[in-house]
């Protein structure tokens, strides 16, 4: 803002009253000026940072941050200081600082520049606020207020390093690493799918980490689209819509979690849209997950769901035996279970097959009871203390797996398992598919029915009293059945 020289103001005002009973009456003024949107959002943060006027005709205030330090500076400063000199015609200049909530009041400050609002650097009077680095890591520079603004807390636990690899993720943590090393954009949008709990949210977090860590000048935010979608709304509810843009384009790694979150929310979808469009032009890092790939997102629109797969897009299976077993025995070496049997680990592994975080859990529990208890845990135990959670993943299984395990386990075709034919060869394996639908699922007989060629409950009603006659009569075949509900089960 160009240098402005003031005429000498008289003082015969200056320290005539409590400089805060001046600024109550100069917020009235500035609420007047500007409308309660504006007011709320940018000028009622504002705070007087002492308790009287500078000889110099200076008025220090201060705001929690540096982009609302700027802000204010840039599009209030004529107006707040034309209205501080109605109040004391002494007021030469406001000078802004910034001063998180909480912070002491500053030091004096020598002033930067001349000009109507000066904004003094965040630095004089902001306390050093340290990143929760993750334990091992080198200390990461401190958040700055756009991300502090923005950017949800990183999980120091979320590394590269706990981060257990298998067959079902190593794509999705190679193509994470890279793009946390690299110091230029590799892949723009790395999009990364998969279900609940299989290791989204921890590679998001690693990659957070990895690039604070290794390229502190880069910004770096990560959020969900839950809250991109919420902060949006704000600024649309105090119509600061360009402040929102600004801060989001500003970034130069913007993480995006749970994109799925924003499906049928078109005015989100469009503002995200646009954010997209302007990073991938300034060649900023946009790093999105999901719960399926983006040509499958329901609810978004095909030119966002063609922008989510320009670039990367990586799946992550879900977890075999290997890898759970894997995940636990880490799990319980790091926080130093010692009392738990491998073969209890091994129990688990086979038997929790949802997610990881379930799988994690349950090694609490198990841990949390051997505790508190003072017994030693067996598989037994482990299977008491667990029932709910096992019991809720035997039923996870789909129709569509037991019908193409069965029918491989007979050799039959899967159209068969929907087929009117009646040969003996083929009747007995769908019978058992729909025992086994019955036992394993928590599906209702006409639902199981309809799964089948669109057949009737009571057909499925035969089937299952028929199994479990021949489950009675016939060992082998009740070994068959056992043999199957296993390997669905794991």
């Amino acid at each position: 803002m160009p240098a402005e020289t003031l005429p000498d103001a008289p003082a015969v005002l200056a320290g005539a009253e409590p400089l805060d009973s001046q600024w109550l009456r100069v917020r009235a003024r500035l609420r007047v000026s500007f409308g309660d949107a504006a007011f709320n959002s940018w000028l009622k943060p504002l705070v007087l940072a002492g308790e009287a006027l500078g000889a110099d005709g200076d008025i220090h205030m201060a705001v929690p941050t540096r982009f609302m330090r700027d802000w204010v500076a840039n599009h209030y400063s004529e107006r707040l200081r034309e209205i501080w000199r109605l109040e004391n015609p002494t007021v030469r200049r406001v000078i802004i600082h910034v001063r998180p909530t909480g912070a002491t009041q500053p030091p004096p400050v020598k002033p930067l520049g001349a000009g109507d609002v000066a904004a003094a650097p965040a630095t004089a009077i902001r306390p050093a606020i340290a990143a929760a680095t993750p334990r091992g890591m080198p200390q990461v520079r401190e958040m700055d207020d756009v991300e502090r603004e923005l950017s949800a807390p990183l999980d120091p636990r979320f590394t590269f390093d706990s981060f257990i690899t298998g067959k079902s993720n190593e794509l999705a943590r190679a193509a994470a690493l890279r793009v946390a090393e690299s110091p230029t954009v590799t892949y723009n949008p790395l999009f990364l799918y998969g279900g609940v709990g299989l290791g989204k949210t921890h590679l998001m977090h690693a990659i957070g980490w990895h690039i604070r860590q290794r390229f502190p000048e880069r910004r770096v935010v990560y959020l969900s689209a839950e809250k991109f979608m919420y902060q949006f709304i704000r600024a649309l509810r105090f119509k600061d819509t360009m402040a929102f843009k600004e801060q989001f384009r500003s970034v130069d790694v913007l993480m995006i979690d749970d994109i799925q979150f924003i499906a049928g929310k078109e005015s989100t979808q469009e503002e995200f849209f646009h954010t997209f469009n302007a990073l991938c032009d300034q060649n900023r890092q946009i790093i999105v997950s999901g719960d399926r790939s983006p040509s499958d997102l329901e609810g978004i629109e095909e030119r966002m769901r063609s922008r989510l797969g320009w670039g990367l897009v990586a799946d992550i299976h879900p977890t075999d035996f290997e890898l759970r077993l894997s995940i636990l025995q880490a799990k319980a070496e790091k926080n130093g279970l010692t009392n738990i049997p491998q073969d209890v680990l091994e129990f688990l592994a086979r038997r929790i097959t949802s997610n990881v975080r379930e799988l994690e859990g349950a090694l609490n529990r198990i841990s949390a009871y051997a505790s508190l208890v003072g017994k030693p845990v067996t598989v037994p135990s482990a299977q008491e203390v667990l029932q709910d959670l096992l019991r809720a993943n035997d039923r996870k299984v789909t129709i569509e797996e037991i019908q193409k395990r069965v029918a491989e386990h007979y050799s039959i075709r899967f159209a068969d398992m929907h087929s009117p034919r009646r040969a003996r060869a083929v009747a007995r394996p769908r019978q058992v598919a729909m025992y086994l639908a019955k036992q394993l699922t928590s599906r209702s007989l006409p639902e199981i029915g309809r799964k089948f060629g669109g057949r009737d409950h009571t057909t499925v009603m035969h089937a299952v009293r028929k199994i479990e006659e021949l489950r009675e009569i016939d060992a082998a075949f009740a070994e068959d059945i056992d043999l199957l509900r296993r390997k669905l089960e794991s």
